[in-house]
């Protein structure tokens, strides 16, 4: 097998200096051009590659890696997520490289052991369900943002700001369309991101945490259900160990407790709350053994995995019941009536957490993006496009 051109190959067929080549393949635009181009001409003819991983050892250069560890690449939710953060660091010169926990705490440590290893120059990561502090406390860890749910130890759980809005009946569209944001379960009339200050364990690699108004988005669904007759609402949804599910609870808890105090206060037992819908599959066979029981009216699925398991549930028993579900998903639209969802607006969620990694890289934290250690939340979207209704 023939060895790979170097550097000083490349000098010596262009017939300048290594120095000169090494400024070339590095960016410099202070070189003549007539130079230039014939290192260029040397670097097409002999199939050079610049090797930016050796090039990282020396001190003050970088790879221009970034690692993302998301929970679940089947999901379509953390593939659109990895799609906008890609697109962001692309644009701005940098190469992801995306690995999955499969919320397994000791794998999730495993991969960012990795991925330091690999010398990439920062890390977005979505903690595991069993998160611990151990990963974090490594020695080298590079600058890091937390995304979709805060580190242990890094944002209080009741942090997050409560919503200021949500889907107003008046406002709320009956169509497949999306409500304006003026609706949005989270937001005034325009998108926010809210910034408070971490907690002070919080490591000193982490640069940001970018999560969504999970509160807020599952109280005005739950509102919503409320609002069109239904007194026995179900929340189906995943483990709460999951941050993203505690908080949805508390919102769907939250509008219980509201409507409760006016005429025909809604049943808020915990007889209608169901954590351990870990998949679709698991979802479809705990609502069909409730369906036709008289026992729910309503159904909030916390996650799109939710939400496609009662629709499965629906489709065998022949029925449905009124449904609002978190997280929206491409077949939504294609059922009839179309799924109600609360939206997150996925790719300014990769988008901002992206953003947040680079102004710490390019070392301009405080102008760029959110200060340093930041914690943004995110307005969700009440989408109504039918399933609400009974």
């Amino acid at each position: 097998m023939p060895k790979p051109p170097t550097m000083n190959d490349v000098a010596a067929a262009a017939g300048v200096s290594l120095k000169t080549v090494s400024r070339h393949v590095n960016g410099a635009t202070n070189i003549d051009p007539a130079l230039a181009a014939r290192i260029a001409a040397a670097i097409v003819s002999l199939g050079y590659r610049h090797n930016l991983a050796a090039a990282s050892i020396r001190p003050g250069r970088s790879a221009k890696v970034i690692g993302l560890v998301i929970s679940d690449l089947a999901n379509p939710y953390w593939a659109m997520l990895a799609r906008s953060v890609e697109r962001t660091l692309s644009a701005n010169g940098y190469l992801l490289m995306t690995v999955s926990s499969e919320e397994d705490a000791e794998r999730h440590r495993l991969l960012v052991d990795r991925l330091v290893a690999q010398r990439v120059d920062g890390l977005i990561v979505s903690p595991p369900r069993h998160d611990t502090t151990g990963w974090q406390a490594a020695a080298g860890l590079p600058p890091l943002v937390a995304i979709d749910r805060p580190l242990v130890g890094g944002v209080d759980a009741g942090a997050a700001p409560p919503s200021t809005g949500s889907a107003s009946p008046d406002d709320s569209a009956r169509s497949a369309k999306a409500t304006p944001p003026a609706a949005s379960a989270s937001a005034g009339t325009t998108p926010r991101p809210d910034t408070a200050p971490p907690a002070a364990s919080a490591p000193p690699a982490v640069t940001g945490t970018v999560l969504a108004d999970n509160r807020g988005g599952a109280e005005a669904a739950t509102r919503e259900l409320l609002r069109h007759g239904a007194r026995h609402v179900l929340f189906l949804g995943d483990s709460l160990e999951l941050h993203t599910m505690r908080e949805r609870l508390d919102g769907y808890r939250r509008a219980l407790g509201q409507a409760a105090s006016g005429t025909g206060s809604p049943s808020s037992s915990d007889d209608l709350v169901v954590t351990t819908a870990h998949s679709a599959a698991e979802a479809s066979a705990i609502l069909g053994g409730l369906l036709g029981t008289e026992r729910i009216d309503a159904v909030f699925a916390a996650n799109n995995r939710s939400s496609i398991g009662a629709l499965e549930a629906f489709t065998r028993a022949g029925t449905r019941l009124p449904l609002i579900g978190f997280d929206d998903f491409e077949s939504a639209t294609l059922m009839r009536p179309g799924v109600s969802v609360v939206a997150q607006d996925v790719a300014s969620m990769g988008e901002t957490a992206a953003r947040t990694l680079l102004a710490r890289l390019e070392g301009s934290a405080e102008t760029v993006g959110p200060s340093a250690a930041s914690v943004t939340v995110l307005p969700t979207r009440l989408v109504l496009r039918g399933s609400e209704r009974p």
